[in-house]
């Protein structure tokens, strides 16, 4: 055991001083009350406070599996808090979405498995401390189904999408009103007619388009669509120059309007988990960073840039912890 906490200690020094741009690089729990974590999702507050949200349980997928908070200030996390609680049925994928005048939004999933799946969503007005009771969405609505939605004029754009039987597709849920009423953009087609493409990410490019990235079941690619008229139709998605093994990215616009992409670097891996930049609006990425190289899994990336610049990134590690990594943007 001695010898694994020393292995583990060492990588984590490796990592943090193999970039300069890598400010900080570390577990946000020791020793949790549960076995395994998975799909983190990140925020921040109006007071400056990260939010860090996953489901939590013994195993992905079985009946104690619930929602829970974890949140970093003064370079100190606090202990997982839960959050949301169910009746025997397990809980999935938080997204984490703070306003401008603060109030935050948690949306999750509820149900056996993703083929099931309810949207839910709860509030918080006091910077996470604490949340509101749960609101059910509509049927066929999921609101954003791994990564975080977008604002825009008002409207909060949400990357949706659905594993059903046969066939996944994505397509964005639209809300005018916080999660009250909500709209549906057009399904997103991928060219091959595959069995589908989800969990899209979504950024505004410099015309004011949305740029729609996703994975794909099938392709090992991962790929793109835009759309110009505020996310109600999209173009069909076509590749892009990144390979990917079925698994969860995220990325985020920086406000000198570079993209960053995090994803598995691999057709068939969630290892490496790699770092790509995109200077002309999403049309290409160039990797410039592994933030994991050894074999493993670490997945399900969610990605931020915060007021003062930096980027915080976190994902799954092993499915045994979640990992926070801190950036500089200027030093890449």
């Amino acid at each position: 055991m001695k010898l694994k906490l020393l292995t583990f200690f060492l990588l984590i020094v490796f990592q943090l001083f193999s970039n300069e741009a890598i400010l900080k690089s570390s577990f946000i729990f020791q020793n949790p009350p549960f076995e395994s974590c998975h799909a983190s999702t990140i925020t921040v507050t109006k007071n400056s406070t990260i939010l860090i949200s996953f489901f939590a349980g013994s195993k992905e997928g079985e009946k104690d599996v619930r929602i829970w908070l974890v949140a970093y200030n003064n370079n100190k996390y606090s202990e997982p808090t839960k959050i949301v609680e169910t009746d025997n049925i397990p809980c999935w994928n938080p997204v984490l979405f703070t306003y401008p005048d603060g109030e935050i939004s948690l949306f999750y999933k509820v149900g056996k498995n993703p083929e099931m799946w309810s949207g839910f969503l709860k509030r918080s007005f006091d910077d996470g401390a604490s949340w509101s009771s749960e609101e059910i969405f509509p049927a066929g609505i999921l609101g954003p189904i791994k990564n975080k939605p977008i604002l825009l004029n008002g409207a909060l754009l949400c990357p949706s999408s659905i594993e059903s039987y046969n066939a996944w597709a994505c397509w964005i849920d639209i809300t005018k009103d916080r999660g009250r009423t909500w709209e549906k953009s057009a399904p997103i087609v991928d060219p091959k007619n595959s069995l589908g493409i989800i969990q899209p990410t979504l950024f505004i490019t410099k015309k004011g388009n949305i740029k729609l990235l996703s994975r794909s079941y099938t392709e090992k690619k991962i790929f793109t669509a835009i759309s110009i008229d505020k996310a109600k139709n999209f173009t069909k998605a076509k590749f892009l120059n990144l390979s990917n093994p079925n698994s969860g990215i995220d990325c985020v616009k920086l406000k000198n309007e570079d993209v960053l992409l995090v994803y598995n670097d691999s057709t068939s891996n969630r290892y490496p988990l790699s770092i790509a930049i995109s200077k002309n609006d999403g049309k290409s990425f160039k990797k410039i960073l592994d933030l994991e190289k050894e074999e493993g899994e670490f997945s399900y990336p969610s990605i931020i840039q915060t007021q003062d610049g930096l980027v915080h990134i976190t994902y799954t590690w092993n499915r045994k912890n979640i990992k926070h990594v801190i950036l500089d943007p200027k030093l890449l």
